[in-house]
C-alpha cells in the first residue's frame, strides 16, 4: 500500500525543487500541475511507496501558517526521511549538487547509515538506510 502519510513542502523556486530533488534524492514527477507567472499550483513527486506534495509559494491562505527555513533562522519544525540503499552514494550526490551537510554521515547506534543536509532552499532532509519497518534483531 503507498503511503498515507504525505508530506507538503512550499518552495520559491518549485521548478528548480523538482529538479534537485529528482537529481539527487531520485524523486521522479507522478503529477506536476503548472500556474500562472512559473509557478507550480501542485506538484506531487513518488519515491518508492513514498510522495511529497509541493508548490509554489503564493498569496494562499498557507502563507499565514507556513514560513520558509529563511525566515525563521534557518530551521525547520518537521523534516522528511528519505530510506535509501546506499546512503554513501546519496550523501555524494547530494554534497555534489550544493547541499548543506547539516549533520554529518555517520552509523547510529540502532541502525542503518544516515546523514542529514538542507536542500538549496534551506528545507532540511534525513536520508539513511535505517528502515523502522524492518523488524530489528
Amino acid at each position: 500500500m503507498p503511503s498515507t502519510i504525505i508530506p507538503g513542502m512550499r518552495y520559491r523556486d518549485a521548478h528548480a525543487a523538482i529538479d534537485w530533488l529528482e537529481r539527487v534524492f531520485g524523486f521522479r514527477r507522478h503529477l506536476v500541475v503548472p500556474g500562472e507567472n512559473n509557478t507550480i499550483v501542485h506538484a506531487q513527486l513518488a519515491y518508492g511507496e513514498g510522495m511529497v506534495m509541493l508548490s509554489s509559494i503564493t498569496d494562499s491562505p498557507a502563507s499565514s501558517i507556513m514560513a520558509q527555513p529563511d525566515e525563521v533562522g534557518g530551521r525547520e519544525t518537521q523534516s522528511p526521511y528519505i530510506l535509501v540503499s546506499d546512503a554513501d552514494a546519496v550523501y555524494a550526490r547530494a554534497k555534489a549538487a550544493g547541499a548543506k551537510i547539516v549533520i554529518e554521515i555517520k552509523s547510529p547506534e540502532y541502525g542503518g547509515r544516515a546523514f542529514s543536509c538542507a536542500d538549496p532552499e534551506g528545507h532540511v532532509w534525513h536520508v539513511g538506510t535505517y528502515d523502522p519497518w524492518a523488524e530489528q534483531g
